[in-house]
């Protein structure tokens, strides 16, 4: 890479001198030595030592080098798709299972970002910086997010070995301080990660009809809307058919490395109506019968030993039938909405594949598909999640009941209940967040390679783990990892290639210890062995991603599994082989200790940035859009002053001057019929309004709201996503227009919580207001508009 860089600034300077000394040229003033005869002989010149003309040679991989298709799906559990037993249709991963190998010991993080970083370089994920998601950074080495330069991602090395990069999808390994129109950049997608083009989301989780999208670093809205049939699965397959088609019509002989991971399972379980059709009634059972459905087809697949045991359901989560008729309605429907999901993000997935096929380039072509980052999510709690009041409770049965036709839709941000999730993980005990369990940390492989994998529809049962991932493309594409990239000395690699695995089926497993831990919660595997500590169970305690650790986690026993001879943690072994439970435990602390893992619950610290820095004034100009939360000012639960200076045109005005948030949560100052109205929405409802007593006059127009919670914040606070969200209060609101009052309400709820942008001049996204269609960009002119914290 450093030749390649040097021979590129030589480049550089050599045609800027060229055309520099044409300017000399052209103005008959070159110096003297360049108005000599060519053909004269300088003094001292030593013709051995003349430039030669000639371009630099480009990095060039090496004869027949395979492309690359990774595939990443989010938030599934082992015993979801139909490829392993599952109760969901998955024919695209069926047919690449049948053309390929299926991996039946394939561990995952039980977290999105930190299975991704570890899939994307292959070190272990707290090494990276991501010992938990993104939004949940802290200042810690193995949780800041910020990638070392120690670690060169695979996309970089392939980059800089002749390929072609990309990345489709959900990205969630960038530090969220530094998602901003004033970067850094250097750990976006196209920075330090390697991939030359990007397209998609940036955080851990999205709307799929309202998706907030960056090509490469720049901010895009949707290509439609969702009357007109927008989805983000569809659409990140169609870019990716795109980026496939153009890279095959002008670098046919290049080879290519693309990353496609979709937003789908993970909430919110958006799809169209059609797929959620096929699926009604076939979750009538319950899922206590899925559950075991699902465990009897794994077996007569083989995709589980034939020893293998089905773990019990755990006592915190209820049976099937104790539910009443309508909750059983209801949450059936939940998981008819989340079948019809997966289906779909299988179909698109088919497509893509099907493109690398039509262009010829499937004989060369290494598919891996990894269905699941983590295991399935309990993080919608008992019941799910989906219609709410303005506190953010839940509707009464009867309303969510009557309402839920509209689950699927851009409506609601929806979530299945933590059974389901538990049910899709056969035959494992555990769901996503938990790493002391299979069912967190266990997720179907697939590898597909045409002509050089003999065993087609072969299972393999060694274990390992997502990193292994990047050394299998190393050894693959004939790469060796750099051991220092720009002069800076590498960490060795953590993972191992699974390449043996190709033709050496009952070869012992290469990866012999990996440590897991997420959320508290821990485990340590060693040839078979496998030692775990449950801190929580998600379900009961989502927050403490997001807590400091307010319980010692040495508290709570271990456990201890023989996977050698127990597939799915039947049979906890503590009390009986306490040595070897010592043993994994010490070995635990040791890679914890080496990996930069302690400590285990180390809370949230925000960068200090904006906010959190102490700012309280933040001004904005007309045409500033897409700030996202983390760096926006957070005014849930504050008393704060929205001023805007806008001038109206003689024939007046429309449309939105501020907004930030969705329609699932936000606020909003715009004009509608010429008179100024500002709209709290807190969870999907109207929390109160105030419109302006009189019409706006054209002319220049001073604009203040002043918003003031009832009850002032407490420092005690529950987590959402990217930020704290203080308990909901009511509060007043008051208008004045060029000093004069023009208006005040009250607010059921000013705590209005959003994952979506700040916007002047528009409501991009879903609209904060149901009175207006987005975007709804304002018709006058926009001076300034300020927000401050009080």
């Amino acid at each position: 890479m450093r030749r390649r860089k040097k021979l590129g600034l030589l480049l550089s300077s050599t045609l800027a001198a060229q055309s520099w000394h044409a300017v000399w040229a052209s103005e008959d003033q070159a110096p003297k030595d360049h108005q000599q005869d060519s053909t004269a002989a300088e003094p001292g010149h030593d013709a051995q030592h003349a430039p030669q003309p000639g371009w630099p040679e480009p990095p060039t991989a090496h004869a027949g080098a395979p492309n690359i298709v990774l595939i990443l799906v989010d938030d599934v559990g082992f015993g979801t798709t139909s490829a392993f037993g599952g109760p969901i249709a998955t024919p695209n991963f069926d047919r690449l299972a049948a053309s390929g190998l299926k991996y039946n010991n394939f561990h995952v993080n039980s977290l999105c970002s930190p299975t991704r970083s570890a899939l994307l370089t292959g070190y272990n994920n707290h090494e990276v910086g991501f010992g938990t998601v993104a939004e949940a950074a802290t200042d810690y080495p193995g949780y800041n997010t910020l990638l070392p330069e120690e670690i060169t991602p695979v996309a970089e090395v392939l980059k800089e070995n002749g390929y072609s990069t990309a990345a489709v999808g959900k990205w969630h390994n960038t530090p969220t301080w530094q998602v901003s129109p004033a970067g850094p950049f250097d750990r976006w997608p196209t920075g330090r990660w390697g991939f030359e083009h990007f397209y998609g989301f940036m955080s851990g989780a999205d709307n799929q009809y309202y998706t907030r999208l960056y090509r490469d670093t720049t901010p895009v809205e949707p290509s439609a809307t969702p009357e007109q049939g927008y989805h983000f699965t569809t659409d990140i397959t169609n870019e990716a058919i795109k980026w496939l088609h153009e890279h095959d019509a002008v670098a046919h002989d290049k080879p290519f490395f693309l990353y496609y991971a979709t937003g789908a399972t993970h909430e919110p379980h958006q799809v169209a109506q059609k797929w959620i059709e096929k699926y009604k009634g076939k979750f009538d059972q319950g899922w206590d019968v899925i559950r075991q459905q699902s465990f009897e087809r794994q077996k007569k697949l083989g995709v589980i030993p034939a020893n293998a045991e089905l773990t019990p359901r755990p006592s915190t989560l209820p049976a099937w039938d104790s539910l009443t008729p309508d909750q059983k309605k209801l949450l059936a429907h939940q998981a008819e909405v989340y079948a019809g999901f997966a289906e779909q993000t299988d179909y698109e997935i088919g497509r893509l594949i099907d493109t690398v096929r039509e262009e010829g380039q499937a004989d060369n072509t290494i598919f891996i598909e990894i269905f699941g980052d983590n295991g399935a999510s309990a993080e919608g709690g008992f019941e799910g999640h989906d219609a709410q009041d303005v506190n953010g409770k839940p509707l009464d049965l009867a309303a969510r009941l009557d309402s839920s036709g509209a689950l699927g839709s851009e409506v609601y941000m929806n979530h299945f209940a933590a059974a389901w999730a538990w049910a899709l993980t056969s035959p494992f005990q555990g769901t996503k967040q938990d790493a002391s369990h299979l069912g967190g940390t266990t997720d179907p492989l697939v590898i597909s390679w045409a002509g050089h994998i003999a065993d087609k529809g072969g299972l393999r049962s060694q274990f390992a783990h997502v990193n292994d991932i990047a050394p299998t493309l190393y050894q693959l594409a004939d790469i060796a990892p750099p051991s220092t990239h720009d002069g800076v000395k590498q960490l060795p690699i953590e993972g191992t290639s699974l390449a043996y695995t190709f033709d050496h089926p009952n070869e012992p497993s290469h990866h012999h210890v990996q440590y897991f831990a997420t959320s508290g919660n821990r485990g340590i595997y060693k040839d078979g062995w496998w030692a775990g500590d449950l801190y929580h169970e998600t379900w009961e305690n989502n927050a403490a991603l997001w807590s400091g650790n307010k319980q010692d986690p040495d508290t709570h026993p271990w456990e201890l599994y023989n996977l050698n001879e127990d597939y799915s943690q039947a049979h906890n072994l503590a009390a009986t082989h306490p040595e070897k439970l010592k043993e994994l435990q010490a070995l635990f602390a040791q890679e914890a200790e080496r990996n930069h893992v302690y400590p285990l619950l180390p809370g949230v610290t925000p960068y200090p940035i904006g906010q959190g820095k102490g700012q309280k004034v933040f001004t904005y100009r007309a045409g500033v859009d897409r700030i996202v939360p983390r760096i926006a000012p957070n005014i849930s639960g504050h008393a704060y002053t929205i001023t805007a200076d806008v001038d109206i045109p003689a024939s007046g005005a429309q449309g939105v001057i501020f907004a930030q948030g969705s329609r699932y949560g936000g606020v909003t100052l715009y004009v509608k019929d010429n008179r100024v109205v500002y709209e709290i929405n807190a969870h999907g409802n109207r929390s109160g309004e105030i419109v302006a007593s009189d019409p706006l006059t054209p002319g220049k127009a001073h604009i203040v709201v002043d918003v003031t919670p009832h009850e002032p914040l407490k420092k005690e606070a529950t987590v959402t996503r990217a930020f704290y969200a203080p308990p909901p209060t009511a509060g007043t609101g008051q208008l004045s227009i060029n000093g004069k009052a023009a208006g005040q309400a009250d607010f059921a709820n000013v705590v209005a919580a959003s994952n979506e942008t700040l916007d002047i001049g528009s409501d991009l996204g879903s609209p904060v207001s149901q009175d207006y269609q987005s975007p709804n960009r304002f018709t006058g002119t926009i001076d300034t508009v300020s927000v401050e914290i009080h």
